[in-house]
C-alpha cells in the first residue's frame, strides 16, 4: 500500500507539500499541485484516516447507543442525527443495544475505545451507562437525548411530556369529549409517565371523571396499542375517543377498531404523540402532538460541538417544547 513519502517521492517534492494538496490548507503552485495528484492517481494513494485522526486527536465520527423498536420515531431521530452529521462533516456510528445492559456498556465502552469525538445516548430509561466506563474518558462529550436518570456532566435534550399530554388531552375535551379513554406507555418511563400525568391534569381541570378502566398499558409498539385498544372495547359504556402514548400504538389502535367494524372519528376519536411520517397518511390522517425530530437530531449535535468547542461550560438541560397537529381522526361531538 503506497504511502504520502512514495506519493512525494514521486512528485519530487516534500511530504508536507503532499498534505497541503489533499488537505487544501495552504497555497501550492498549479504546477507543483498537477504533480502531486498525478503521483496520487498512479500510486492509488489514499489518505489513511486513522493518521489523520491520531495527528488531529479527532476523528470526525460521533458515536450513538439506542435500544432499536419497530416505533418509527426512533429511526426517524436517527436519520435527523445522520443528517446532521453529514452536514456538519461527521460521520455517525451507531450501536444498538437491545435492551440488554452487559450490549450497552460493551458498546459504551467500544466507542468510546475508537476515540469517538462525542456520544449521543438514547436508552438511558432502560439502563443506566456505567458511570466507571464514563468516567474513564473524560474528555469525550456526551449528550443524553432522553430522559436521564442519573446525575453527571452529560448535557439533556427532553420533550415535555406533561404539557404534551395536556395538550392532547385538552384539545379532545375542547371538541366536546367527555368520556376520554388513555393507553398509557409503560409507567417506569418518564415521558410516558409525565403523558399520562398530563392527561389526568387536564382531565381533573375540566371536571371530568377518568372512567373504570379507561387507562391501559401498552408497550409504545404496534402489538401494544392493538392490545391496549380490545380491552378498552369490552368496556360498557366505550370511550367516545383514546388518547395514545404514542403513534405506534395508535397504529394498533386503528387496526382493532378496524376489525370491530368500528370508525374514526365517528365512533371513537384517536389521538397519538410524536407525529411520525406514517401519521399523515393514516385513514383519516392521525391528529397528533408533534416531536420535532429533525431539530431533536441537530440540536443533539450541536450540543456536542459546542461542548467539544467550550468542554469547561456548564451542563445544558434543553426541553423540546410539543405541538398539537390537526388531522381527521378527532371530530366534533
Amino acid at each position: 500500500m503506497a504511502t504520502m513519502k512514495d506519493v512525494a517521492r514521486l512528485a519530487g517534492v516534500s511530504t508536507s507539500t503532499v498534505s497541503h494538496v489533499i488537505n487544501n490548507n495552504r497555497f501550492v503552485s498549479d504546477a507543483v499541485r498537477e504533480k502531486v495528484t498525478t503521483a496520487i492517481s498512479q500510486l492509488n494513494y489514499a489518505p489513511s484516516a486513522l493518521a489523520r485522526s491520531l495527528k488531529l486527536n479527532q476523528t470526525r465520527t460521533i458515536g450513538m447507543l439506542l435500544t432499536a423498536s419497530s416505533n418509527p420515531f426512533y429511526s426517524e431521530v436517527v436519520r435527523g442525527v445522520e443528517r446532521s452529521c453529514y452536514e456538519r462533516g461527521y460521520s455517525l456510528v451507531l450501536c444498538n443495544t437491545d435492551g440488554d445492559e452487559n450490549r450497552m456498556n460493551r458498546s459504551l465502552e467500544t466507542l468510546l475505545q475508537k476515540r469517538v469525538d462525542g456520544l449521543l445516548i438514547m436508552c438511558t430509561e432502560s439502563h443506566i451507562p456505567s458511570v466507571e466506563i464514563l468516567t474513564r474518558y473524560p474528555s469525550i462529550p456526551s449528550v443524553m437525548m432522553d430522559w436521564s436518570p442519573f446525575d453527571g456532566g452529560s448535557d439533556i435534550i427532553q420533550d415535555n411530556s406533561l404539557l404534551g399530554g395536556e395538550m392532547a388531552t385538552r384539545h379532545l375535551i375542547s371538541r366536546g369529549y367527555t368520556r376520554i379513554a388513555c393507553i398509557a406507555g409503560p409507567q417506569d418511563k418518564t415521558p410516558a409517565r409525565l403523558r399520562l400525568e398530563g392527561f389526568h391534569q387536564a382531565m381533573e381541570q375540566a371536571g371530568l371523571p377518568v372512567l373504570p378502566g379507561y387507562i391501559v398499558a401498552g408497550d409504545l409498539e404496534f402489538e401494544g396499542g392493538y392490545n391496549a385498544m380490545n380491552q378498552l372495547l369490552a368496556l360498557n359504556p366505550l370511550p367516545q375517543a383514546v388518547f395514545t402514548s404514542n403513534d405506534a400504538m395508535a397504529v394498533g389502535v386503528y387496526h382493532a377498531l378496524y376489525q370491530a367494524g368500528l370508525s374514526v372519528p365517528q365512533d371513537i376519536a384517536v389521538i397519538g404523540y410524536d407525529d411520525i411520517e406514517l401519521a399523515r397518511y393514516m385513514t383519516p390522517p392521525l391528529t397528533t402532538i408533534h416531536q420535532p425530530k429533525d431539530e431533536l437530531g441537530e440540536l443533539a449535535i450541536d450540543t456536542l460541538l459546542h461542548r467539544l468547542a467550550e468542554p469547561g461550560g456548564s451542563q445544558q438541560l434543553l426541553v423540546l417544547t410539543p405541538e398539537l397537529v390537526e388531522r381527521g381522526s378527532v371530530g366534533e361531538r
